[in-house]
């Protein structure tokens, strides 16, 4: 096996190599003036089994073709297979139509992935435990939550509640409240504009008073969603308000809304590189390339 990286989260992918003891690959990948890249494989792939990392956050489009043109290169060079590590699946909110005449993007997205040669892929907590079935191809749907479920053992000894920040979220919530002996949960309704994306109202389902509140939630993107889950949350007599979520995709000023809010502690995995100037002081980040590298040994 060779892992090869582009250049969303070539970290990731150094440290996946690195735990596994298993060659990391080099790429030439050339900017035009214009923009448009330009991908060479320099080692050689014949016969190997290839493992390419890619990021597909922001900005997507660009990542994305990015690693189209990698998975050609490889295949065009003699690759055996393609398994693509796309730690955040970029468009995956976009998974059907929620208005009449638009896109269904994550189709597109997808068709384009399978068709350039991607044999297998591994994300992290896709926005929907269907969006695999959207595949043709084996598709690794790994979590953080294990990650999650570990620190909170470890962080909190005082009685707590897990926070679904959305109704979308409840699973994922069972699924961590059971991990933690079904430590108790509640959630929060929200109504929000099809065509802005903004919320108009939240109400809170459960009694947090006197409690710890964890919110717990697939990403982050705005910051907007936690720190008004947060708001309610101390409103409703939570104690304390602490936040957990597997991809920082903090756009805008996601990092300067969530230091200055009621949360604590923001805990995120690495699943998106975060450049220097998007960490804050309230932000720790979980790695996750063990879980990355025993779901390669096995898949």
């Amino acid at each position: 096996m060779i892992i090869f990286s582009g250049s969303s989260n070539k970290h990731l992918a150094e440290s996946t190599a690195g735990g596994m003891g298993v060659n990391f690959g080099h790429l030439e990948i050339f900017v035009f003036p214009d923009g448009e890249r330009r991908v060479r494989v320099i080692d050689k792939v014949v016969d190997e089994n290839t493992v390419v990392f890619q990021s597909t956050s922001t900005p997507p489009d660009q990542n994305y073709m990015e690693l189209f043109f990698i998975v050609d290169a490889l295949k065009r060079s003699g690759a055996k297979s393609v398994t693509a590590v796309v730690s955040y699946l970029g468009y995956e909110r976009q998974d059907h139509v929620f208005r009449d005449g638009e896109a269904v993007s994550l189709e597109v997205i997808i068709e384009t992935l399978e068709r350039v040669g991607v044999d297998k892929l591994v994300a992290f907590d896709l926005h929907s435990v269907k969006v695999p079935e959207l595949f043709s191809i084996p598709v690794l749907h790994l979590s953080a939550l294990p990650l999650f479920a570990e620190k909170i053992k470890n962080e909190f000894k005082d009685e707590i509640i897990l926070v679904s920040p959305d109704m979308g979220g409840i699973r994922r919530i069972k699924e961590l409240s059971e991990s933690l002996g079904n430590t108790p949960f509640a959630t929060i309704v929200k109504n929000r504009d099809l065509e802005t994306g903004r919320i108009s109202d939240s109400q809170l389902n459960g009694d947090v008073r006197g409690k710890i509140s964890i919110i717990v939630d697939d990403m982050i993107a705005t910051g907007d969603t936690t720190v008004d889950a947060a708001r309610l949350l101390l409103e409703n007599g939570a104690t304390k308000v602490f936040a957990f979520a597997t991809h920082a995709v903090f756009t805008n000023k996601a990092p300067e809304v969530l230091q200055k809010s009621g949360i604590e502690k923001v805990w995120v995995t690495d699943t998106i590189n975060i450049p220097q100037e998007k960490k804050f002081p309230k932000l720790e980040i979980i790695s996750v390339s063990k879980a990355i590298a025993e779901g390669l040994k096995n898949f």
